[in-house]
């Protein structure tokens, strides 16, 4: 039986992702050609590694237990690759981080933009989604989001300008509808609400005089991201809870005014975090030296 280095690294690269269309993508190869590598390999070692359907692709017992077996080897490689790749004056690799998809917008595109023209070699994937994901599982290098939603095990760092929260609403919108004094009249408003992919609605928070104050809104419009919620606001739906840099040029225009200022929390900063180990990927670590230094201001 013969087989080389390639035909493993394309049957892994299935392996974890379980298509043969994700895995062209890592490799930079079509589906048909991943297709067909890994039916060669099966053929060279007259056994099945894969059970394949028009919709799915999962490890046979055999393939499973192959990969299993290889994978802590190919992480080896790849680390001290990586290692090496560290004495290069201009690292090369992918850096993949999966961040809140607001935070991805306002904060980590700007960052991103300027990193990759500093190190033109590094590849930098982005995932941007409001759910919480297991960043190690899902081998992301790190992860974005708010300091109370990182879990303990893991190390973080500011990342990014403070973030501030306005309530918003449009001229016509309070015209109609005086605006709120307290953050407890906001129940006699048409709230647009934001939910959270587990469905819990996002909470609106305040404080002032009486300590901490937590609404949970009602409207008849529910959604499932903040950017959304900004275009429901602008077309009048009613009032939104909201960045600041989100809203900052409807603000500045007069398209949207600003309530219960003195309510609202102290600004909140993002937090990159990864895991607690000893290896760090080389873009990981550049992107970590990048950020420490001045940052633009969003």
């Amino acid at each position: 039986m013969k087989v080389n280095i390639a035909d493993f690294t394309t049957f892994i690269a299935v392996a974890r992702h379980k298509s043969f269309r994700a895995a062209g993508d890592e490799l930079g190869l079509s589906p048909s050609a991943i297709s067909h590598a890994i039916k060669q390999l099966e053929q060279r070692m007259k056994i099945r590694l894969f059970n394949r359907t028009t919709r799915s692709v999962s490890l046979t017992e055999a393939g499973l237990n192959l990969y299993e077996r290889l994978r802590p080897a190919f992480d080896e490689i790849n680390t001290m690759l990586d290692e090496m790749n560290c004495f290069r004056d201009t690292p090369i690799g992918t850096l993949k981080i999966n961040a809140f998809r607001v935070a991805a917008r306002l904060m980590l595109m700007p960052l991103v933009a300027g990193f990759t023209r500093q190190y033109p070699e590094i590849k930098v994937e982005i995932a941007s989604e409001d759910r919480l994901v297991d960043i190690v599982q899902q081998e992301y290098d790190a992860g974005i989001r708010l300091s109370a939603t990182v879990e303990k095990d893991m190390i973080a760092v500011p990342i990014g300008p403070k973030m501030k929260l306005v309530v918003v609403a449009t001229p016509d919108y309070l015209a109609r509808h005086p605006a709120p004094a307290h953050p407890g009249e906001l129940v006699k408003h048409q709230c647009v609400v934001v939910r959270f992919p587990s469905g819990r609605p996002y909470h609106w928070e305040f404080e002032g005089p009486e300590g901490r104050l937590e609404i949970i809104p009602s409207g008849n419009i529910i959604l499932d991201d903040m950017d959304s919620g900004l275009e429901a606001v602008l077309c009048g739906a009613g009032i939104s809870y909201l960045y600041e840099q989100q809203a900052r040029p409807w603000l500045e225009s007069g398209q949207l005014v600003s309530m219960l200022e003195e309510w609202l929390p102290e600004p909140e900063q993002w937090q990159l975090y990864y895991p607690n180990r000893q290896y760090m990927t080389c873009g990981l670590r550049a992107f970590l030296d990048y950020i420490k230094s001045p940052l633009p201001t969003i």
